[in-house]
């Protein structure tokens, strides 16, 4: 029996090569083609989805212009035209209307950077708050108008100059505040203009910019005491105050009791903190159940650290790692007064956390292939981003740019991810060509180097980078010339 069954082992041993041949050969362009169709249906999901968030992003934008419009219906129709006599009363009319418009853009300011999730998740914060900067200028006019008409039409009914109208209004307590809510408001504004926020440091433009809260709060006496908008009994009081709660219950309940339930929750410390290059240090933090934040690779976090020196301002810092149930690892450059003390903070420190927030995630793909190009410190969202994501081999490209050695942070970490296995990571390293607009180094360039060289399948890839902002949007100006459609570039900005 022994010999018959090793008979049978052997005839089994001799013939499985062969039969393995002829199994490969029948199930290979089954195998292929199953691929192939796997594929088509993950990219055709990503799709689907993209643009269920793009009709969701289109919602939120007409829904802003939707609450403007019937800011000026309520007011038209609670007899605002009636008001209208003559040339003084049209004038003041006028005024009114630019104020319900300029504070209603104001309000929708103020739900655009509450950090509200589902907004998070249609469009990321980075969008959010550049929709939020964009409405700024248009607001601040609007109410400038609001008050320059307003005491012109009051003068005109008085008889008086423009100038003895002002002061008499400055002597009522309500209209007083109005015009120091004005003057916060200037104040948000002109800091918020590139050219003037790079002459201040964040925590500064930070503080500052709190103070468009109170320029909204003290305007609202003179509109209970002056202006019949939310007179009582009126659809339009109804509205104003509705908006005044969402405006400000957003930012009550996801800046700031969110993320206190959420800091006592995972009780974050400082665990050590790592020096990884000159002026960079990684920090390790531990805390409990930190897997339960669901955070995606790519994210970022609102990060606190309780120390005398940092208490008081909050920072944007991407996980530089995918966080564990009980560790997490950011990765932090020193660009400023304020990231300098980070890189300082001792172990045991307590940390708060707002987030994570943004859609500089693999579930925001749309394409069957991944590029990639990092800079500098932008390589701490990409190496969390390649963490997490399901890479199958020759899916991914990976270009890691820096000026030189200095610059070339976590990129051993890279080549060595998981998910990296049978993908491509280049390094491209050297300073950029003086006077000449490019993202490339100088070598780079004289070797003819392109975009579309470095990255032969960009058009059937999505694009994620990550770099200062000028340099950023120098890639993303030769992909978009190279013919890459918008939906598949996306861009994690340091700037503030």
């Amino acid at each position: 029996m022994l010999e018959e069954i090793g008979g049978i082992v052997d005839t089994i041993a001799t013939r499985l090569p062969r039969i393995e041949q002829r199994m490969t050969t029948r199930t290979a362009p089954t195998l292929r083609l199953n691929t192939r169709r796997a594929v088509d249906m993950i990219v055709r999901d990503r799709r689907i989805r993209a643009r269920r968030r793009m009709r969701a992003a289109d919602l939120m934008v007409a829904s802003v212009w939707a609450s403007v419009a019937l800011a000026i219906s309520l007011w038209l129709a609670y007899g605002g035209l009636n008001q209208i006599t003559d040339p003084a009363s049209g004038i003041t009319a006028l005024g009114i209307v630019t104020g319900l418009v300029g504070t209603d853009l104001i309000l929708v300011m103020l739900v655009l950077a509450a950090r509200i999730p589902l907004i998070d998740r249609v469009v990321g914060q980075d969008k959010a708050m550049a929709f939020h900067r964009t409405l700024g200028k248009p607001a601040l006019y609007l109410i400038l108008a609001h008050g320059a008409l307003l005491t012109l039409g009051y003068a005109l009914s008085d008889g008086t100059n423009v100038i003895a109208e002002t002061i008499s209004l400055l002597q009522g307590t309500d209209l007083l505040l109005a015009y120091l809510g004005l003057a916060l408001l200037i104040a948000v504004v002109v800091t918020s203009v590139v050219a003037v926020r790079r002459r201040f440091s964040y925590e500064a433009w930070h503080l500052i910019h709190l103070l468009s809260y109170l320029a909204v709060l003290v305007a609202v006496p003179h509109q209970l005491s002056t202006g019949g908008v939310l007179a009582d009994g009126s659809g339009q009081r109804i509205y104003w105050i509705g908006l005044y709660l969402l405006a400000f219950g957003s930012i009550g309940v996801f800046r700031f009791l969110v993320p206190t339930l959420r800091s006592a929750r995972h009780d974050i410390r400082v665990a050590g903190v790592e020096q990884v290059a000159p002026g960079v240090v990684s920090l390790y933090l531990t805390g409990r159940d930190l897997d339960r934040l669901q955070t995606a690779g790519g994210q970022y976090a609102i990060w606190r650290f309780w120390t005398g020196a940092t208490w008081w301002h909050a920072h944007p810092i991407s996980f530089s790692a995918v966080p564990t149930a009980s560790t997490a690892r950011l990765t932090v450059r020193d660009l400023g007064r304020g990231s300098a003390a980070i890189g300082r903070v001792r172990p045991g420190t307590r940390v708060s956390i707002e987030g994570p927030y943004g859609v500089f995630t693999d579930a925001h793909r749309v394409a069957p292939k991944l590029a990639v190009i990092a800079a500098g410190i932008g390589i701490t969202p990409i190496r969390s981003l390649l963490e997490h994501s399901p890479l199958r081999p020759r899916e991914a490209t990976v270009i890691l740019r820096g000026t030189d050695g200095d610059q070339s942070y976590l990129w051993n970490e890279i080549g060595a991810l998981r998910s990296m296995r049978g993908n491509s990571v280049f390094t491209m390293l050297g300073a950029r060509p003086p006077g000449l607009a490019t993202w490339m180094s100088a070598e780079a360039l004289s070797r003819g180097v392109t975009i579309s060289s470095a990255l032969p399948d960009l058009l059937q890839s999505d694009l994620y980078v990550c770099g200062p902002q000028s340099w950023a949007d120098l890639v993303i100006r030769d992909a978009r010339a190279a013919g890459l459609p918008e939906a598949q570039i996306h861009v994690e900005r340091f700037d503030w």
